[in-house]
């Protein structure tokens, strides 16, 4: 007997295997199912709806064959930089385009160029991988905002190194607006995956100001590109964890076991002994990790210590741990979501600025470290440590040490959202009783005291 569908509505329930539903109803809750059951890969962050990695393109002259353009890739993600081995820029041609030379930046491979006679372009091929130089290349392969090694820090620490560009002339192209066609198919790999860039789109031109600031002109032609990220597309695991700890209570809550999962249980080093080999601590361009051999697996730990109460402040230690030993973090970025980091009043061993992503709500900062200071995370080992104080004050009418109120409610590292224990698993506040308790043997006490001190008195 087969078995007939069931489906509600209205309060209704219905035997006969179809839908009293409306056939467009049906497409839309079909549709919104269907959204639901798909894995969560939308490039959208509510603590910074606004980021993204913007690719400019500016033609800035028409050669014989097509045209020289100025590339500037400008990332205005607020607390999520792009790392060292740096960036990595791809496109697909729409005719049979080919990079006749480049400035500040090059193509990885030149492909088949065996039909030029004589002058022979810098790449031929259809799908172009570009990455940035190296810093120190000779001035006359540099272009401003170049060769840095394609590393871009996050437009909220530092927006002055927040830009790359390059210089690409390109040929067997359009020499005009009318026929030169787009490229498309963009990638950008920041080192690893978790971009995603949307399609070429025209734009006004941009304008230019000349060096005594008196006279503007323009691109001939500029489109844009835009390059969202998704952490689900790097990896369906976090990479950092976090873990808690007060003065109240003596337990810590330790991160998660396989926090970050365990798929590198196999080739974590737990033997100190290992780390003298040669290379092992080389980073590899896929930035695969070398991690110390811990329960949860991640490597990044976040520690969040409640460590001082006092009448009108009280007081937070932040300390950051680096289990990787392949990995130096550069420029690292840690941003915390706390109701009470509107009120923060001294940030100690760390650089602060508050991210507000909405104008009704200042409850999200971004810590950093001090330049030539602690801005740099060492390896795994005894220096792969950086830590602060924060001071806060109180407000009256929120303020509780109670049902882990005084913990962060989202952590990111360098982007990346980390994993936060249970909730039940958070260092509870000792019960009233148990406080009243105290308090009152100590009154007992106290008055005992006293009582035989008059006594003894003259």
């Amino acid at each position: 007997m087969e078995s007939e569908g069931l489906f509600a509505c209205q309060g209704k329930v219905y035997e006969d295997g179809k839908s009293s539903l409306s056939p467009r109803l049906e497409l839309i809750l079909l549709a919104a199912i269907f959204m639901l059951m798909i894995p969560h890969t939308v490039a959208y962050d509510p603590l910074d709806p606004n980021g993204n990695i913007t690719i400019k393109w500016d033609v800035m002259s028409w050669t014989a064959d097509g045209y020289v353009a100025a590339v500037t890739m400008s990332n205005f993600q607020m607390y999520r930089q792009i790392v060292t081995p740096g960036w990595t820029l791809g496109w697909d041609w729409a005719k049979k385009e080919v990079i006749w030379s480049m400035v500040g930046a090059q193509t990885t491979e030149q492909g088949d160029c065996s039909k030029f006679k004589g002058n022979v372009p810098h790449c031929c091929k259809k799908n172009p991988i570009v990455v940035d130089f190296l810093p120190g290349v000779p001035y006359n392969q540099q272009f401003s905002n170049c060769c840095k090694g394609g590393i871009l820090a996050s437009w909220g620490q530092d927006p002055t190194a927040s830009v790359s560009a390059f210089q690409v002339s390109v040929g067997l192209a359009g020499t005009s607006n009318k026929t030169v066609k787009l490229p498309k198919n963009f990638t950008l790999l920041g080192p690893g995956p978790g971009y995603t860039c949307g399609p070429a789109k025209i734009v006004p031109s941009t304008v230019y100001l000349t060096a005594d600031r008196r006279r503007k002109t323009q691109a001939l032609m500029t489109w844009n590109v835009t390059c969202t990220y998704s952490q689900f597309l790097v990896s369906k695991n976090p990479s950092c964890c976090v873990s808690f700890s007060t003065f109240y209570n003596n337990s810590i809550t330790p991160c998660p076991s396989c926090a970050c999962g365990c798929h590198n249980k196999n080739n974590c080093i737990a033997d100190s002994k290992l780390l003298h080999k040669a290379g092992i601590n080389t980073p590899r361009k896929d930035n695969v990790p070398l991690l110390q051999c811990t329960h949860h697996m991640c490597p990044i730990r976040v520690h969040w210590h409640v460590k001082l109460n006092y009448k009108d402040y009280w007081r937070v230690k932040i300390a950051i741990t680096n289990f990787n030993y392949k990995l130096n973090y550069t420029q690292w970025t840690l941003v915390a979501q706390h109701p009470n980091l509107n009120s923060i009043t001294q940030v100690f061993s760390f650089d602060y600025k508050p991210l507000i992503a909405y104008e009704s709500i200042n409850d999200t900062g971004m810590f950093y470290g001090m330049k030539f200071y602690n801005d740099l995370l060492m390896e795994a080992g005894p220096q792969g440590n950086v830590q602060s104080e924060v001071l806060l004050q109180k407000d009256k009418n929120t303020f509780t040490f109670r049902q882990g109120w005084a913990f962060p409610r989202k952590v990111y590292f360098n982007g990346d959202e980390c994993m936060l224990p249970p909730p039940d698993k958070y260092p509870f506040l000792p019960s009233s009783a148990q406080v009243n308790l105290v308090a009152l043997s100590t009154f007992v006490t106290s008055m005992a005291i006293l009582i035989l001190l008059i006594q003894k008195s003259p």
